[in-house]
């Protein structure tokens, strides 16, 4: 296992995790959402559940394809690459928003999150050559940990920020952070080797080799019974972070400051979570922590329908931090059991399909059912539904057995 690009790897978590936290979970998703659209009458909800989804759509559909231009091309960095600068760009042009532009700040929000989220596709794919089966489990944790990490601090760089009410000095903040630090991925990362296909001819061998690899999961029945699995609970788990700083600053009444406050708090809970669990995701199975996970955020979806105080949705939320992190690392290495060696790129493309896919549903319906009822209240309990069918389903999955031998 090559420690340097290891570390690399996981210093791109730790980059891209500024636009997780400051843009997509805390400062900017407020901002739009009552600055820049208006909350009356949940309209602000409803145009930001629809930019996520159309932006996670765009992602999913076109994840197998490039999945595949990066194995036939040889292009896996280099689309990594531009995907990232793709999203930066766009976040350095949320400083020209103002107030009423609803319409321009969406298209900025839908193009830097293709940036962001397109950009994953090509970084789980390097996970599966980075680590032997052994350590996956915990390289998988360690990358999702170290983010948390960065979330950490682009938060508290974010905070006096705010409270100065520099928002454009925070979109610059955000843009130059995840620039700066994704460098080492592409730079000690292994190289990109050419394969001598051209990127149109690799395009269609790539549209080709998406429809292939979709068949050939969906002939396999466990996969096919993951996959399913994923869709379901990922759904609750993107709705989460798409609106909690929403529900936070809605319907509890938390200021800007306070947000990002119970943010932070939240990502010390879920570093600590994805560092405690991820050796056991080796030793135990992914399986199992995947289990625990979603039981975990099943009680506490249910939790906030009924919180009525800032203290109560304080312990709430950071009781779900404790399983943020180990879903979505537990979740990555139990996939990568069924990924056959030297198509990970691809496999991965469909993973990327069905995760951002579940992202398209669940924003809306949390956006709808809050603007039909002038409430968010009635929208967190189809998030917990989306967490117990979620489970039910993982259940009925053969596989996801420890990666160590001799383990159970």
């Amino acid at each position: 296992m090559n420690k340097k690009q290891v570390l690399s790897w996981c210093l791109f978590d730790f980059a891209n995790s500024s636009y997780s936290a400051v843009i997509a979970a805390v400062v900017f998703q407020v901002y739009y959402i009552n600055r820049i659209v208006g909350n009356g009458g949940h309209r602000g909800d409803l145009w930001w559940g629809t930019a996520i989804s159309a932006s996670m759509l765009f992602v999913s559909l076109s994840s197998p394809f490039l999945g595949g231009i990066a194995d036939y091309a040889g292009l896996r960095k280099r689309l990594l690459a531009f995907y990232t600068y793709i999203c930066v760009l766009a976040v350095a042009g949320f400083s020209l928003l103002a107030p009423g532009e609803a319409l321009f700040g969406f298209i900025l929000i839908v193009i830097a999150n293709i940036g962001m989220e397109g950009g994953l596709v090509f970084y789980n794919s390097f996970l599966p050559g980075l680590a032997p089966v052994a350590y996956q489990g915990r390289v998988s944790g360690w990358g999702f940990g170290v983010g948390y990490a960065g979330s950490i601090l682009s938060l508290l760089i974010a905070l006096p920020l705010a409270n100065a009410g520099r928002f454009e000095s925070i979109w610059f903040m955000v843009a130059g952070f995840f620039a700066v630090f994704s460098l080492p991925a592409f730079l000690v990362l292994p190289r990109d080797t050419r394969t001598g296909v051209t990127t149109s001819q690799a395009g269609v061998m790539g549209f080709r080799n998406a429809v292939t690899t979709l068949r050939e999961i969906w002939s396999r029945k466990e996969p096919r019974k993951f996959l399913l699995s994923y869709l379901i609970y990922e759904d609750g788990v993107n709705t989460v972070i798409v609106f909690s700083s929403s529900l936070a600053a809605t319907t509890f009444a938390f200021g800007q400051s306070e947000l990002i406050g119970l943010y932070l708090v939240v990502q010390v809970t879920a570093l600590a979570g994805a560092f405690l669990l991820s050796k056991p995701t080796d030793l135990w199975g992914p399986k199992r922590i995947v289990t625990i996970s979603l039981l975990l955020w099943s009680l506490v979806a249910i939790s906030a329908f009924f919180v009525q105080s800032k203290a109560q949705f304080w312990a709430v939320a950071c009781t779900a931090g404790l399983g943020l992190g180990t879903v979505q690392a537990g979740t990555r290495a139990f996939f990568t059991q069924f990924i056959p060696n030297g198509k990970e790129a691809e496999y991965f493309g469909v993973y990327s399909l069905v995760g951002k896919s579940s992202a398209v549903i669940g924003p809306l319906v949390f956006g709808q059912v809050s603007a039909a009822f002038g409430s968010q209240r009635p929208a967190i309990l189809s998030i917990a539904a989306f967490f117990i069918v979620g489970l039910i389903l993982l259940r009925r999955v053969q596989g996801g057995g420890p990666n160590v031998e001799g383990k159970t």
